[in-house]
């Protein structure tokens, strides 16, 4: 790890699968984190009233979409406080861009026609443009804001690579970029970028961690 974890040492800081009871705070987090994302300000017009209100309906369908299909989520805890998560999912699993009936209505219902849809055409086409046949996307990613710029970051991501040991034929994980600091972040820890991906009015960066052979 690259940078220090202020007071706290490695024993007080665990990564584990999230639990069902774990999933409203990782929601919360993720939340946060994705407020300003250029592409969910276009996908779900952030000029709008309901903006916030449509934006966490849609991750909050995500993770249970991710639940009900056993896709792999991670939590990072200081001692028991969640200051991480990082939500990750395969065509393999079952998971795909138009996910399965229950969460289309639900996303139809919470975040409306339009969006909905443009939040399908978006992962369908950075998923095109993955140069692996079987692999996992990192889907979302979040540090509490109380928390950043303290490691934390780094130690999340290396329980995601971890995780790769058991997924045998995942080739890697691609992850979508659209900030330069999350391009910066992940170049950091070992993701190569791949190609800019324009997605509506908004490009970003896909970048890969390849498995390690």
């Amino acid at each position: 790890m690259s940078q220090a974890v202020t007071s706290a040492t490695k024993d007080d800081i665990r990564a584990a699968y999230l639990t069902a009871e774990d999933l409203k705070l990782a929601v919360s987090l993720l939340y946060q984190a994705y407020h300003d994302d250029p592409v969910f300000l276009e996908i779900f017009n952030g000029d709008k009233s309901d903006y916030e209100q449509r934006l966490r309906s849609a991750i909050r369908e995500e993770l249970n979409a991710f639940w009900q299909a056993k896709q792999p989520m991670v939590g990072l805890y200081l001692k028991e406080t969640m200051v991480g998560v990082a939500c990750l999912n395969s065509r393999q699993g079952g998971v795909t861009a138009d996910r399965f009936w229950h969460w289309r209505l639900k996303m139809l219902l919470g975040a409306g026609y339009f969006s909905t849809k443009q939040m399908i055409e978006k992962e369908e086409k950075v998923l095109s443009e993955v140069p692996m046949k079987k692999f996992h996307m990192l889907s979302f990613i979040a540090i509490h804001p109380l928390h950043q710029h303290h490691g934390f970051g780094h130690y999340l991501m290396a329980a995601v690579n971890t995780l790769l040991d058991e997924y045998q034929d995942s080739e890697g994980v691609a992850v979508y970029a659209t900030t330069d600091k999350y391009k910066e972040f992940f170049k950091d820890v070992d993701y190569q970028f791949i190609k800019e991906v324009a997605v509506g009015n908004v490009s970003g960066s896909l970048m890969i961690h390849y498995r390690a052979k």
